[in-house]
C-alpha cells in the first residue's frame, strides 16, 4: 500500500490527501490539521521511514525552503512532489509560458530557488497559478467586499480550480509520471476583472467600480500580483499525465461552487 507524507496540510494539499485516501493510500501530514508536528523531528523522521511518497506544499520562509533545510536528508529515495507557483516565471507581458521557460526572474526569487532545488532532487514540481474553489473564490471576495476591478487594460492571469490541482497531482503520483515541472492551469487565462464581473452576474449584484492600483489600497503582495502579466500553458500536463481539467475555464468552475441563494 502506498504511503504519503504531506508537509503542510493546507487548502490544496487537503484536497489531494482526500483523493488519495479514497484510493486506499495512507496519508500522514504536518500542519494544523495534520497528524505530525513539523518541529517534532523524531515523529517526522519516523513518518519519513513509513512513507513511500513525500509531497511538500510548504512555501519558502526567510529565503529558504523549511522542509529541505530541516528534513532534506530524510527524503532521499522517496517519490517526491512539490507544490510551486507560476510566479517563478515572472512577468511575460501577457505572453504564453510553458515549463521550458527560465525561472527566477520575477518577484518570487525564493520560490524559484526552492522550485529548482526540488527539481534537482528528482521531484515532480507542480507550478500553480491563482487557486480557487469552495470557500476561496470570487464569490467570497464579492460577499466580503474585498473584490476589486483594477484599471489595467491587457492584464491577464491564469487560474485553476483546487479539484483540478488534486486530479493532476494524483495522476502524477499514481501513474509514476516522469519527474520535472508541470503547469496545472485552466484553459482560459483572462483578466481578474472578467472573473469578478462574472461572479457578480451569477449573484445578481453590481460589480465593484473600476479603480487604479493606488485607489484600490492593495497589500504589497496583492499589488505585486497585478504587476505581473502572463498566460500559463498546460499542454505538458495533458500530454504526460493524461490530465483533463474538469473546469477548463472560470465559468465552469464558478458554476460548480455558486452559493445557494439566501432564504427569503
Amino acid at each position: 500500500m502506498e504511503h504519503l507524507l504531506i508537509f503542510g496540510l493546507g487548502y490544496t494539499a487537503s484536497h489531494i490527501a482526500a483523493r488519495l485516501r479514497d484510493l486506499g493510500w495512507t496519508v500522514e501530514a504536518t500542519g494544523s490539521a495534520g497528524t505530525v508536528a513539523f518541529d517534532d523531528a523524531a515523529a517526522v523522521s519516523a513518518a519519513l521511514v513509513r512513507a513511500s511518497h513525500v509531497l511538500s506544499s510548504v512555501p519558502p520562509a526567510d529565503g529558504a525552503d523549511p522542509v529541505l533545510a530541516r528534513y532534506g536528508a530524510g527524503i532521499a529515495g522517496k517519490h517526491l512532489a512539490y507544490l510551486s507557483s507560476t510566479g517563478v516565471y515572472g512577468d511575460t507581458q501577457g505572453a504564453w509560458v510553458d515549463e521550458s521557460a527560465p525561472i527566477g526572474g520575477g518577484r518570487r526569487s525564493a520560490r524559484a530557488e526552492a522550485d529548482a532545488a526540488w527539481l534537482n532532487l528528482g521531484a515532480q514540481v507542480f507550478r500553480l497559478p491563482g487557486i480557487y474553489g469552495p470557500g476561496r473564490s470570487a464569490f467570497d471576495r464579492v460577499s466580503s467586499g474585498k473584490a476589486h476591478r483594477i484599471d489595467l487594460p491587457g492584464q491577464v492571469f491564469s487560474r485553476v480550480h483546487v479539484d483540478d490541482i488534486a486530479s493532476g497531482v494524483v495522476a502524477a503520483l499514481t501513474r509514476n509520471a516522469p519527474a520535472g515541472a508541470y503547469n496545472l492551469a485552466d484553459d482560459l487565462p483572462c483578466s481578474q476583472n472578467a472573473v469578478i464581473e462574472h461572479a457578480c452576474r451569477l449573484m445578481g449584484l453590481a460589480p465593484p467600480p473600476i479603480q487604479s492600483l493606488d485607489e484600490a489600497g492593495l497589500s504589497a503582495m496583492a499589488r505585486g500580483f497585478y504587476l505581473e502579466n502572463r498566460r500559463v500553458a498546460n499542454g505538458k500536463a495533458k500530454r504526460l499525465l493524461g490530465w483533463v481539467p474538469q473546469y477548463p475555464t472560470y465559468r465552469e468552475g464558478l458554476a460548480a461552487i455558486m452559493p445557494a441563494p439566501a432564504a427569503p
